[in-house]
């Protein structure tokens, strides 16, 4: 029985589709305005309105100069703010964009692979968690996901309908991608090899090629430009490459591959299921979504239910299967030079894109593409991951994010805190709560000792370990921090000064309790598991590691 024949028993489904992809669509964009609302910010999220929120747009400019992120989410934010500051309204852009995202892949894929396939592709890019939180944070993936499916959209509406007009549309959707984060650089160099291999296939018209070359040459000026103003300067003087910055050695070093240490097929297998798994937020599910993924590629390269048996799909089987693993290839091939992450982690949120398309192709393939079929799978894929998952560190449950509990702890500093006693914290805490006590005014930075940070405002100084000193205080160096603290500032015995820490990861207080004696009868406050305040006196026993 042929694809064609078999989707004609669908007629009902098939021709409320376009119906069915705008509730989906209405569905995932309410589900990421639930999750933007009612959470305070985190710690990355503040650092990215603390670089936009600037006197001027020259000054945000600059200050984005010093995030290993393209400016266009800076730019942004600089004139958003204007509107508004709360939470919900600093992560709307993302939210929409996220909205955008899903529409615009599911009318990429709906025309390269057909309908069934682009709205199971939509059921998980509207629906699985972790999708939708990558879109509702004050971040760049939700804008970077947004402009690459419209890319690819444009690209193949392009070569379908010899269209120039498209191709240049492609071409702008790919600079602000490219603007946007610089994984978008790993999707480029796979969209530009897919479009020679469509090149060679279609045969276009000449206009249409020399229209994506002169595009192609201006996205190429374009990364020049990005890596001479800003990528080549952030690692200056450092051992390590700007790319790679302190994530290859902190909290992403197993994503990047290690010759001393890794295999590398057991590195690679690994982490392409890792893709998977963080993707659908579920390990079981994750690992048979990857299998899914290679059987529908082998289908697809082989022929079986070949996409050239359906004359309104706008992509040719085998190109379309080159695309699908062209990313993962570029991907790991710079994880294994030691220059971008690759696994289960945000920073590969580029690969959704390949990764639900092949798993989409796939179960409407093995489903011999009866829509009911195909979409109760995709459903009951769905219910596994709703009810089974769960979030990747770091991260803040919802309760203890609530932006209820940050208000109270700012009420406990107004209420509590003398402006002549010092507020100590590690870098994580002083972006967030420079963002709330602060009040979202713009932050002038002191001068400051070696290795700290500080600020004054709201009638209290904030003093903060530096990014590269402490990004988190840890019970076992706290009390090495404590004392380079007092030396530095000179603190005289009696002083008075109030650790805060907020973010992920705040165990700190409870940690001193149990590790030393020193701090045993230590009191302190908690506002939900991720902020705590306690305080300390300057000439208080401490642990001997600290003298």
């Amino acid at each position: 029985m042929t694809a064609a024949s078999t989707e004609n028993k669908n007629p009902w489904f098939e021709s409320r589709a376009p119906q069915a992809a705008i509730l989906i669509t209405v569905l995932g964009f309410l589900a990421r305005l639930w999750t933007a609302s009612g959470t305070f910010l985190n710690p990355d999220e503040a650092l990215h309105f603390r670089l936009a929120n600037q006197p001027s747009l020259a000054l945000a400019y600059k200050q984005s100069l010093t995030a290993a992120h393209p400016p266009l989410l800076t730019l942004l934010i600089y004139f958003w703010r204007a509107l508004g500051t709360s939470e919900l309204w600093l992560r709307l852009p993302s939210v929409l964009a996220g909205a955008v995202f899903c529409w615009m892949f599911y009318k990429w894929l709906s025309q390269a692979a057909g309908r069934l396939a682009g709205l199971i592709g939509l059921i998980f890019v509207a629906l699985l968690p972790p999708i939708i939180m990558i879109a509702a944070e004050l971040r760049q993936y939700s804008l970077l996901l947004a402009f690459l499916a419209s890319a690819l959209y444009f690209l193949d509406e392009s070569f379908a309908d010899n269209s120039t007009s498209g191709m240049a549309a492609f071409s702008i959707c790919l600079y602000l991608a490219m603007l946007s984060h610089y994984s978008a650089f790993l999707f480029a160099a796979a969209l530009g090899i897919y479009a020679l291999l469509r090149i060679f296939t279609n045969r276009p018209p000449a206009r249409l090629i020399a229209v994506w070359a002169i595009g192609q040459c201006i996205a190429l000026g374009l990364a020049l430009f990005l890596y001479k103003t800003h990528l080549s300067k952030l690692g200056a003087g450092e051992s390590r490459t700007a790319l790679q910055g302190w994530m290859s050695d902190f909290y992403l070093h197993r994503s990047y591959f290690d010759p001393a240490h890794d295999n590398p097929l057991l590195f690679l297998v690994g982490h392409t299921f890792g893709v998977f798994q963080y993707f659908f937020g579920q390990l079981a599910v994750g690992d048979v979504m990857g299998l899914v993924f290679i059987v529908g590629v082998v289908l697809l390269f082989r022929g079986k239910g070949s996409l050239e048996d359906r004359t309104e799909y706008r992509t040719w089987s085998r190109p379309f299967v080159v695309f699908l693993l062209l990313p993962f290839a570029i991907a790991a091939a710079v994880s294994m030079a030691h220059v971008y992450p690759y696994g289960g982690t945000r920073h590969v949120a580029f690969l959704i894109i390949p990764a639900v398309a092949g798993v989409s192709v796939a179960i409407a393939r093995l489903t011999a593409e009866r829509w009911r079929r195909g979409l109760a799978t995709a459903a009951l894929i769905l219910a596994a991951c709703l009810a089974f998952g769960k979030t990747r560190p770091p991260r803040m449950d919802r309760a203890d994010q609530s932006r209820a509990n940050m208000m109270a702890a700012m009420d406990f500093v107004r209420q509590n805190m003398n402006p002549s006693e010092l507020i100590f914290t590690d870098y994580q805490t002083d972006l967030i709560l420079g963002h709330y006590l602060c009040r979202q005014q713009p932050i002038s930075i002191d001068p400051s000792p070696a290795n700290f940070e500080q600020f004054s405002c709201a009638g209290h100084r904030v003093v903060s370990a530096d990014y590269k000193t402490a990004w988190q205080f840890w019970a076992d160096d706290f009390p090495k921090h404590w004392q380079e603290l007092v030396r530095a500032y000179k603190l005289k015995p009696g002083d008075t000064v109030w650790v805060f820490q907020a973010g992920w990861g705040i165990d700190l207080s409870e940690e001193l309790k149990k590790h030393y004696p020193e701090f045993r009868d230590m009191r302190f406050e908690s506002f939900g598991k991720n902020i705590v305040i306690f305080k300390m006196t300057v000439g208080q026993p401490m642990p001997a590691i600290a003298q």
